[in-house]
């Protein structure tokens, strides 16, 4: 048996760190848990960022090569099986424990996302919805997204899904190529992608497209193809993303052939002329938007705003007067789930040392195109840009970022180097 795991609460001003014992009988609960995120400290945070929830369910038919997530193949449950009654009970259980930490803030963005949530039951996700609704008071005009995958859905599924309360889908497609979505080990083939765009689009009228790009064997004509093909269903949002071999995966330990750097460049570049004529705004490195349907969910992640993290692996970043906290869920669902209903689903739990904000907030603002608002820094982090002054410097210097008195935004180049810009604001 693994031992006990502990709670770290560090110090945002030393660094050193208090350990609290995990076990049930020790370690504090939420109300107690609040007092010591309440108490003086060196921040003075003037208002708290907006907050929004993030609801995790693990599960998918099949785990993807590329994949990184927390996600686990049906194959793991008895029978193939979602244990649905049993997941929701530990969500409510989840959410009923973390209340004392978001006493009083009015959430502005549900997002559900996995793993495939949509292998859920439209039934379990209205439970779902309905909990979070009574346990935090959520408004009627709450954005609230659901991550969904073409071959996990039958038509009136997303009928339901509507009905149910979701008012934004976000439907994982990466190609309309059938070698590609072979390639790419999806579940799905070409036909089930198109039919899966087209209910998305009679039944919401606000969804997403996620694509990738730079796909194994994938020439610059297949690329625009995906594009083309994606631009015609006129989506409100569409994410793009460079296919990226990550640690852990199936691809990072037997990686495929993919479009060399130069290539892959080409690819951005046509994808960001197309879209650019069609109307879509690049908001994001990855995401393109209509005009007014920019995502609010991750538009808050990149501002820097609160989220709270429920479900196995869903982490948290919270934000109080003095000190800004990030916790982590356990990770395997069993686990989780048996944590969670006795009111100890929080595997670990920190605060944000003062010299690692600068680059926690800009690892996050400046993938906005625009960049950001010169007083969000101060709002988010309870520093003053004076903090970072020769950091800001240097990187104006190396032609990465451009200000003035009301903006801070990356130049073309600092887009192009993100990692380089990033860099200059790690703490030594």
């Amino acid at each position: 048996m693994s031992p006990v795991p502990t709670i770290p609460i560090q110090s945002a001003t030393t660094a050193t760190t208090e350990t609290v014992d995990a076990t049930p009988t020790s370690l504090p609960d939420s109300a107690e848990l609040a007092a010591l995120y309440l108490r003086p400290g060196p921040l003075q945070l003037k208002s708290l960022p907006p907050l929004a929830l993030y609801v995790h369910l693990p599960w998918c038919v099949r785990k993807c090569p590329y994949c990184d997530f927390n996600s686990h193949g049906l194959s793991q449950l008895p029978q193939q099986a979602l244990p649905e009654a049993d997941y929701l009970q530990a969500l409510r259980a989840d959410l009923e424990q973390a209340l004392p930490l978001i006493w009083g803030r009015k959430i502005h963005s549900v997002f559900i996302g996995g793993g495939t949530p949509s292998l859920f039951s439209a039934a379990a996700i209205e439970q779902l919805l309905n909990d979070i609704r009574m346990l935090t008071g959520l408004g009627p005009d709450v954005e609230v997204t659901l991550e969904a995958n073409p071959g996990t859905f039958e038509a009136e599924k997303f009928s339901a899904f509507r009905t149910a309360g979701i008012n934004r889908l976000s439907l994982g497609i990466q190609s309309f190529a059938p070698e590609h979505l072979q390639a790419l080990g999806r579940i799905h083939d070409d036909r089930q992608a198109h039919a899966a765009v087209a209910h998305a689009a009679k039944y919401f009228d606000n969804f997403n497209l996620d694509i990738m790009f730079a796909l194994p064997q994938q020439t610059l004509a297949e690329c625009a193809l995906d594009i083309e093909t994606a631009l015609g269903y006129r989506p409100p949002h569409i994410s793009i993303y460079h296919l990226t071999l990550e640690p852990n995966t199936y691809f990072h330990r037997y990686p495929p052939v993919l479009p060399d750097d130069d290539l892959a460049a080409d690819m951005q570049a046509l994808i960001t002329t197309r879209t650019a004529e069609a109307g879509y705004v690049h908001y994001e490195v990855s995401a393109y938007a209509q005009p007014g349907r920019t995502s609010r969910h991750n538009s808050n992640y990149w501002e820097f705003g609160d989220y709270l993290g429920i479900g196995a692996g869903a982490h948290s970043k919270l934000s109080f007067p003095h000190r800004i906290v990030r916790q982590l869920r356990y990770k395997q669902p069993k686990h989780y789930m048996a944590q969670a209903v006795r009111r100890q689903a929080i595997q670990e739990s920190h605060e944000v040392a003062i010299k690692e904000l600068p680059f926690e907030f800009m690892l996050n603002a400046l993938r906005l195109q625009a960049g950001f608002p010169v007083n969000l820094f101060y709002e988010r982090t309870g520093l003053t840009l004076n903090q970072i002054e020769s950091q800001l410097n240097q990187a104006e210097t190396q032609g990465l970022l451009e200000r003035d008195f009301q903006q801070i935004r990356p130049t073309a180049k600092g887009r192009a180097f993100l990692n380089d810009l990033l860099q200059l604001f790690l703490s030594n």
